[in-house]
């Protein structure tokens, strides 16, 4: 698959990236397994989790692949946790998740900003992926005013043997006091876009280039039957610069994304108006 170096960093990123909030609901830990792999085999060499996705199976999941191929770059998250916590077995997993259906603040994330939770959290991430540094750490959902912007930016600087970048992943309604006033916390953005609806055009108008978006093909499903290549070819000439996160829970469609990636040509640097590289 074709990758591309993320704006404003050194990352190389495929051009899909494989997001794992639904990979519970594949199945069993080996068809979790057996996905993930196909993935890939398929190119995805980048791959979007958090410690809420799977109430931290996601994580634990991702755990042998990164051990095989240690040229996988992964994201996780912090600010969102899982109610029951991260360590709950998958039975448990289930009963929540199948009980939340019915009764929403079963399964509803745990907002925590402190920094306390959040070394917590990053040891435990660290601990669950198998890995000694994340390569892209994201503030979860955050809230421009629930954070001491100062005292996390110092923080996370001072985890630099253990992150290597970090940055928000926010939807569009969250986003606009953050680039407001940009600043280190957003040198890289995740967010929400689609084609119909253009959710990330805030990210372009602050003379930005969309770096990770995601969404575009739930947003599509909800007006009814998609043309899944046309849709992510656009999702794609949409975010040239970046990486578009998918997912899927049946292998056969991974080699589809694949194919859509490589047919669709991208400009590989993102220069500013006005700007000299």
């Amino acid at each position: 698959m074709r990758q591309v170096i993320l704006p404003g960093t050194d990352m190389l990123i495929s051009r899909f990236s494989f997001g794992t909030a639904s990979l519970f609901s594949v199945g069993s830990g080996k068809r979790r397994a057996n996905l993930l792999a196909s993935a890939y085999d398929h190119g995805f060499t980048h791959f979007d989790t958090a410690p809420y996705y799977g109430f931290g199976t996601a994580e634990r999941d991702l755990k042998p692949l990164l051990a095989a191929h240690p040229d996988i770059t992964v994201a996780t998250k912090v600010g969102l946790y899982s109610p029951g916590g991260e360590a709950q077995p998958e039975t448990a997993v289930f009963l929540r998740k199948a009980a939340g259906r019915m009764v929403s603040a079963l399964s509803r994330p745990t907002i925590d900003w402190s920094l306390a939770r959040a070394r917590e959290s990053l040891e435990e991430s660290l601990r669950r992926l198998g890995r000694e540094r994340v390569d892209l750490y994201l503030l979860h959902e955050p809230e421009r005013e629930l954070l001491d912007t100062d005292e996390w930016l110092r923080w996370l600087e001072s985890e630099r043997d253990r992150v290597v970048r970090f940055g928000i992943a926010v939807d569009s309604r969250r986003l606009k006091p953050f680039l407001s006033a940009p600043g280190p916390l957003t040198s890289v953005i995740q967010t929400l876009d689609s084609i119909g609806d253009r959710e990330a055009d805030i990210v372009e108008q602050h003379h930005r280039p969309l770096q990770i978006t995601y969404g575009y093909l739930r947003a599509a499903q909800r007006n009814g039957a998609v043309d899944v290549q046309a849709l992510l070819a656009a999702a794609l000439r949409r975010n040239q610069y970046g990486s578009v996160i998918v997912s899927t829970r049946k292998p056969e469609r991974l080699k589809q994304y694949a194919a859509v990636a490589d047919s669709v040509d991208g400009a590989t640097t993102f220069t500013p108006k006005g700007a000299a590289q």
